[in-house]
């Protein structure tokens, strides 16, 4: 049994360095996200097995729970046994957003993460965490790039943000932790189904795993399908652009030309590389009926959080509000 562990934690290490060393520059910066709960402590644990140098843990600090302050302590007291250095942000979660309290946590945590100086962010997302956002995105009707998931790697503002865990079991997390004799924090929220991700993980994964065991692998490995559909919308898009652009704007004549599954294709592309937020399906569909049919002394306009999309003088801009 002894040995079985070992051979576990050795695959796992192996993995996750073979997984960063084609992704890290040499004295590149390196954080790593670090909640105090078993995944992040064994990913914090296994870059400092794989000496990387350049490694600091960033603790958001949500004041959400009345332990909140003794998780970053237990966060402070780990980094010091490992000799790592670690940076705590405070926040402010905006309940009232009208997000949810899961989705506001999670939006003020990536705006702590995004002040971290040049470099890698690397995230403790395992498979499981996977599979519960492809089905969640899947229940909220999503499209083909919210069935892909999580990203195992992507540009996050002026960071890269890495997910070396992503094809990693729970299991073999805990296994891990386990062997290597590692403590960890439980959140008490975590068990709380009232809230959407732990009702799928704890109530509705679990219901699914009875009749379907290789459910939590096959929907992230339907979300690697998915991605790479999505990558070849991209690629059609950024096409498309090449054809109807002129500058920064696009040509209504050529706009029209598209079908109306290629046009919607490529306003999304198109607002996500302008880092805008993406609208409701149905409004984007609406809009780009309305760009396919407008007369010529009509200007459509999509209003949008980030700026807004106008149709003047035959040409489609994006105006921006920043």
């Amino acid at each position: 049994m002894v040995a079985s562990r070992n051979s576990l934690s050795t695959d796992l290490l192996t993995r996750v360095g073979a997984f960063l060393a084609p992704r890290l520059r040499p004295d590149e910066p390196l954080w790593a996200g670090l909640s105090g709960g078993c995944d992040s402590v064994v990913l914090l644990h296994l870059l400092s097995r794989l000496r990387l140098g350049n490694v600091s843990a960033i603790h958001v600090h949500h004041g959400l729970s009345p332990n909140a302050d003794a998780w970053a302590e237990f966060c402070v007291t780990y980094c010091e046994r490992l000799g790592i250095p670690l940076t705590i942000r405070h926040v402010t979660v905006d309940l009232s957003s009208g997000m949810g309290s899961e989705a506001a946590a999670r939006a003020a945590r990536y705006a702590a993460f995004a002040e971290c100086s040049s470099g890698c962010l690397v995230l403790a997302q395992h498979r499981g965490d996977q599979a519960e956002t492809v089905l969640f995105n899947l229940l909220r009707g999503t499209g083909v790039t919210g069935a892909a998931g999580m990203p195992v790697e992507r540009r996050f503002g002026h960071l890269s943000l890495l997910r070396p865990l992503l094809d990693v079991s729970r299991a073999e997390i805990e296994s891990y932790a386990s062997a290597q004799g590692l403590a960890w924090i439980n959140d008490e929220s975590n068990a709380d189904t009232t809230l959407t991700r732990n009702f799928l993980r704890h109530e509705a994964l679990t219901s699914i795993s009875q009749r379907f065991p290789a459910a939590e692998a096959s929907l992230a490995q339907a979300a690697g399908h998915f991605a790479e559909a999505a990558g070849l919308l991209d690629e059609l898009a950024a096409d498309d652009w090449l054809q109807v652009a002129e500058g920064d704007v696009a040509l209504m004549a050529a706009l029209r030309r598209l079908s109306l599954p290629r046009l919607k294709n490529l306003l999304r592309h198109r607002l996500r590389c302008l880092g805008w937020q993406v609208p409701v399906a149905s409004r984007l569909e609406e809009f780009a009926r309305q760009l396919r049919s407008a007369a010529p002394d009509r200007h459509p306009e999509l209003v949008l959080p980030d700026g807004k999309m106008r149709v003047a003088r035959g040409r489609l801009h994006w105006l921006s509000e920043k």
